[in-house]
């Protein structure tokens, strides 16, 4: 099933966490631009709220979930190429996160 969807949609989502932060990212930055009063409020608790995905792997991955989430929400802020790309690595090597659309975890 799931390989005749890959065939049929020539689209992916990366997993890791990094949909889930590019959303949230995206989420945040409309409630701060574009809404006001308590909408704004609502809308930025949402945003947060994506980011529990992330961190849940990261935690269960026996990661320091403070430190990854740090570190994906600056790489999604500033690398506007590949940042979206960014999740929670849990292979063990290297900083905590990784491109998993590069490392084909989607």
């Amino acid at each position: 099933m799931i390989v005749r969807r890959c065939f049929k949609a020539s689209k992916i989502v990366p997993g890791g966490g990094a949909f889930e932060m590019e959303l949230s990212k995206n989420i945040r930055a409309f409630a701060h631009s574009k809404v006001s009063g308590k909408e704004q409020y609502a809308i930025n608790a949402f945003g947060k709220a994506l980011e529990v995905i992330p961190r849940t792997i990261a935690d269960n991955a026996g990661l320091d979930s403070l430190d990854v989430m740090n570190r994906l929400r600056h790489r999604h802020a500033t690398d506007k190429e590949t940042g979206k790309f960014f999740g929670v690595n849990i292979s063990g090597s290297g900083s905590g996160i990784c491109n998993t659309y590069a490392s084909f975890v989607w």
